[in-house]
């Protein structure tokens, strides 16, 4: 588990797209158009603790470290990430933001994070205000019902809060160091951000799904 609080930046320096969409050892599909893709990314952040098959969020995504270095690590993205994700996309020199799991002594700052991304969706504005930035995002008509005003919303796996919604879009409010830490002062009207919206409120709603359906059965 994440709680969206990035710890900074890691660079792409290493990518291999392979024929099948399982990682080494497990079992492997003839179908190359499963491909996944393994990522070599080097970071200048002090994960000393980083080992074999630990959680870490890339970009939002939890991903399984599978072999790392003094300032690098590889990841494999199966093929529903490639997929799912625009990490399918991402070249060497592209840069992501990182955030290890949580450890059962550190201060829970941002929101439950799982890092299982419901989808991409687009940014359609930037903003700045003063010393602020305002991002605007298109809504997917899927998520809409999740993403509520002050709510919780995890982008590119930055813990945010809604500070606008609309009927197609929301838009949340960006300080300065926020801005400098993630990917964010790189993005531009158009580009891709992964999106993950509040588990609690999934919670919820399939809380309420077997009541309502109880009710009607009696």
């Amino acid at each position: 588990m994440f709680t969206g609080i990035v710890e900074g930046p890691g660079e792409i320096v290493g990518v291999t797209d392979t024929a099948s969409g399982f990682s080494a050892g497990e079992i492997t599909s003839d179908d190359s158009s499963d491909g996944g893709r393994r990522l070599r990314i080097r970071t200048d952040l002090e994960f000393d603790d980083l080992h074999h098959g630990q959680s870490i969020a890339v970009s939002g995504v939890c991903l399984t470290v599978e072999e790392f270095g003094d300032d690098w690590f590889e990841v494999f993205l199966a093929a529903e990430t490639v997929e799912k994700t625009y990490l399918g996309e991402v070249g060497e020199g592209d840069r992501v933001n990182l955030e290890r799991a949580l450890a059962a002594s550190d201060r829970f700052d941002g929101h439950i994070v799982q890092g299982h991304v419901d989808g991409t969706t687009t940014v359609s504005n930037v903003e700045q205000v003063g010393d602020d930035w305002f991002f605007e995002f298109d809504l997917p008509e899927s998520l809409a019902k999740y993403v509520v005003q002050k709510g919780s919303v995890c982008l590119d796996g930055i813990s945010l809060t809604v500070a606008d919604r609309r009927d197609d879009s929301f838009a949340v409010a960006i300080i300065p160091t926020t801005y400098d830490l993630t990917t964010l002062s790189e993005k531009d009207p158009g580009d891709p951000i992964h999106v993950e919206v509040d588990v609690v409120a999934k919670y919820v709603e399939s809380m309420l799904d077997g009541y309502v359906d109880g009710l009607r059965a009696e």
